[in-house]
């Protein structure tokens, strides 16, 4: 890649130009394009121990303790994957089903440089499991992606994180027309 335009959201690559769009999201990773938008903002030391207790059914103490050692509103992916199992002893599957899916969206969606934190504002989407397959998945992904993709383009930053599976899938699109065309 020659450079990310942020204005434009547009990839310069010697075989041309990139930009990637919802129908790309939908088509490669099959997530939804339409639907609710969840709007995820901010979340401070007092909600996010909300969240965790209520939804994950952590002690409060617990939740204190685990917000402290990751210092803000992120949660270690260690320490979710062992709420999971441990909900999934004791057969608590609507919450080992929250546990699981923001372990996922950490390691995936919406991944970070530090690939050992999620942040908990995600939580919240999975309040109500029946209506979290209705959100914009795609539309979320494709925004934090955007975002990476900004961040990674300026020059102090040596890594990019996000869901890159979406970036290299139309890199090998890209590529594969430009064999074809020549």
């Amino acid at each position: 890649m020659e450079r990310w335009h942020n204005e434009t959201s547009t990839l310069h690559l010697p075989v041309g130009q990139l930009t990637i769009t919802l129908d790309d999201v939908s088509s490669l990773l099959h997530l939804p394009i339409t639907g609710a938008l969840h709007s995820f903002h901010a979340l401070f030391a007092d909600e996010v121990i909300f969240l965790l207790t209520k939804l994950l059914e952590v002690s409060a103490e617990e939740a204190r303790a685990e917000t402290a050692r990751s210092r803000g509103a992120y949660e270690r992916l260690g320490w979710v994957r062992d709420i999971y199992e441990m909900r999934c002893q004791v057969r608590w599957w609507i919450v080992a089903a929250r546990a699981y899916l923001l372990h996922q969206f950490g390691c995936t969606l919406f991944a970070n440089k530090s690939a050992t934190y999620v942040h908990v504002v995600h939580l919240d989407a999975f309040r109500d499991l029946g209506q979290s397959g209705g959100y914009a998945w795609g539309v979320a992904a494709l925004v934090h992606m955007y975002n990476q993709l900004n961040k990674a383009s300026r020059t102090t930053t040596r890594q990019i994180a996000g869901y890159l599976t979406l970036l290299q899938g139309n890199f090998v699109f890209l590529n594969m027309l430009h064999s074809i065309m020549i």
